[in-house]
């Protein structure tokens, strides 16, 4: 089957972005389309795909799934992309979107630079409860402390966005200590059945740095739930204040951020198109062929890419 798509990135968290309100597949179907596109050795690639679907309530719906075909909870930066489709397909500007058990609120927001597209995302409240990941053997709620089961003596916070999050302050980023603890979460050990997203967090001033393991993709330049949950995870700490913006940054750039006292986070970051497509897709094998590239939106790559270097 072909398919058409839009390759879009959020802070350098890069998707094909598929409308799928007339698109009838299951879910089996729509993992070997994940698989397919989402393969870096593939004609597209991507950390997984994004779909723009229809939910009785709500005007926007959101699905994500991953390169290995699972599906998550959510994807804040995915979700400004999505957003951003609904906004252009319905002539809308602001809306609630339906994920996969929780919903958030976006708005098209002010330029963050120049020929940037920009949205606004209102995703929580924040759950601390770990035994509904469930995550075993530490009580209900993880603040700070080290996990025996980990191959690291740092300590986590345990967030979820609604996806799970263990985050930790502790220390310089070391990638190979980040990719080994990613690596135990993602075998889904029996104290951790559906597996967990890890990110290894330094502070600068009042700012963050976030490099992220996330879960069904690996190392990634950007996850905009574990920004979310940092920020999150910060405030709880001291390390930042409830209600003050900070800048969060990135492999793939960088968004706004505001945490709350009742556990909603506010994002505002990019929703950038990179071409327009269409593609051969064998969902059964899980493999792509025959890119088309219709368009390409390189005033807005190039905005976007000049916003980073200048650190907006």
């Amino acid at each position: 089957m072909r398919i058409d798509f839009i390759k879009c990135h959020g802070s350098g968290n890069d998707f094909p972005l598929i409308d799928a309100r007339a698109i009838t597949l299951d879910d089996a179907s729509w993992a070997g389309v994940a698989r397919a596109l989402a393969d870096r050795a593939g004609p597209v690639g991507g950390d997984g795909i994004l779909l723009l679907t229809q939910n009785a309530g709500v005007p926007i719906r959101m699905r994500m799934f991953n390169t290995d075909g699972s599906e998550s909870e959510t994807c804040l930066n995915g979700l400004r992309c999505v957003a951003r489709a609904g906004f252009e397909a319905l002539g809308i500007d602001h809306a609630v979107v339906g994920l996969m058990n929780s919903q958030a609120t976006v708005e098209r927001d002010a330029a963050i630079a120049p020929g940037v597209y920009t949205v606004r995302e209102t995703a929580g409240p924040a759950d601390l409860d770990v035994t509904a990941w469930p995550l075993g053997g530490m009580g209900q709620q993880i603040l700070e402390q080290p996990i025996a089961m980990l191959p690291s003596e740092r300590r986590f916070t345990a967030v979820a966005m609604p996806n799970p999050h263990l985050v930790s302050f502790d220390g310089s980023i070391d990638e190979a200590e980040l990719v080994a603890v990613g690596n135990v979460c993602e075998a889904a050990p029996a104290w951790l059945p559906r597996r967990a997203n890890v990110s290894f967090v330094e502070q600068r001033g009042s700012d963050l740095f976030v490099r992220t393991f996330e879960r069904g993709i690996g190392l990634t330049d950007s996850c905009g739930s574990a920004m979310a949950a940092s920020v999150f995870a910060a405030c709880l700490a001291g390390r930042v204040d409830f209600g003050s913006e900070i800048t969060v940054f990135n492999r793939g750039g960088l968004v706004r951020a505001q945490a709350e006292r009742d556990g909603m986070v506010r994002l505002s970051g990019n929703a950038t198109w990179v071409y327009a497509g269409s593609v051969e897709v064998d969902a059964a094998s899980g493999t792509a062929r025959d890119l088309i590239v219709t368009e390409r939106y390189d005033e807005e790559v190039t905005a976007w890419a000049t916003a980073v270097v200048r650190g907006i």
